[in-house]
């Protein structure tokens, strides 16, 4: 950069559910930032927000001095990073890719593989903390890469989230998050079987679940969620489809490594039969419908 106190400009792919909270972020914090995606109202959206839109991938990164990419899992990750309209055949050459998409470990070690050999230097760093920890920039993100290339991200991933850690090597952030969706998931689905029992009782909901809130039992997820439980508002933050594929990385890179996951695979199990069952495009806490379903309930 010919000015070395201006802020490094930014170019971010994907501009999502997620995405778009946290591009918005970080034009609040000064940041110049130049979007694509395949949505014209999430651009249109963008520009309203005062950021820059571009045609294409290629556009959006030629000049950018740090990449920043947000989109659903492994193969969106590697069609927008490979091929010639891809990241890595136009970014230049010193450029920061900071990829915080949530995908195997395995894709985010070939990509900073891939990357390195133009020059281009990689982080993993997906988040938790869903659309409103998006929104509220109290996301944490969870990062693998090399120390150099975190400290140069710290900055601009402290306009996005809370609690930023550097994991380990390249693919250690996507190790994490697989960890943090399985306790998500389970913890999920604990609640849902306690709503059940509880309403089927003949309890206050509501009293009880702020009770429990207040007790050992009580958690983040119960915090975020309980309002989708008493008013059966599924209404998407996170998606059940991209629960199912969360809990596919963690089961399968648990079974590489050698851990057993007893309870995450039957968690897996009823994300599957969730989204089987046409729920997919709802938010993960209708986990709740399938423990309604099998106590009885018409759904």
């Amino acid at each position: 950069m010919s000015n070395p106190t201006a802020l490094p400009s930014i170019a971010w792919i994907g501009l999502g559910i997620m995405g778009s909270p946290m591009a918005e972020n970080l034009l609040k914090a000064g940041y110049s930032v130049t979007g694509f995606t395949l949505e014209q109202d999430k651009l249109d959206r963008l520009a309203a927000a005062g950021g820059s839109v571009a045609g294409s991938i290629a556009e959006a990164v030629k000049d950018a001095d740090v990449i920043i990419t947000m989109v659903p899992a492994s193969p969106q990750v590697e069609a927008i990073s490979y091929g010639e309209n891809g990241i890595l055949e136009n970014a230049k050459s010193g450029a920061l890719i900071i990829d915080m998409s949530s995908i195997t470990p395995q894709t985010s070690v070939d990509l900073a593989k891939n990357a390195a050999e133009k020059g281009i230097r990689v982080l993993d760093a997906p988040v938790s903390g869903g659309e409103a920890g998006a929104i509220e920039a109290v996301l944490s993100i969870m990062v693998g890469g090399e120390q150099a290339d975190f400290d140069a991200a710290l900055p601009i991933l402290e306009a996005l989230g809370k609690v930023i850690v550097l994991c380990g090597p390249h693919g250690s952030g996507q190790t994490v998050k697989a960890a943090n969706q399985l306790i998500v998931a389970v913890n999920i689905q604990a609640c849902a079987e306690a709503v059940v029992f509880l309403e089927k009782s003949g309890v206050n909901l509501q009293a009880a679940l702020d009770v429990l809130n207040g007790g050992l039992a009580g958690s983040t997820v119960l915090t975020r969620k309980k309002d989708n439980f008493l008013n059966r508002d599924f209404k998407p933050g996170f998606r059940i489809d991209l629960h199912h594929k969360d809990m596919g990385i963690v089961t399968d890179a648990a079974r590489n490594v050698g851990a057993a996951l007893p309870v995450g695979a039957v968690v897996a199990q009823l994300v599957a039969s969730l989204r089987a069952q046409g729920d997919g495009g709802l938010d993960h806490s209708a986990l709740l419908r399938a423990v309604e379903r099998l106590s009885g309930a018409q759904i």
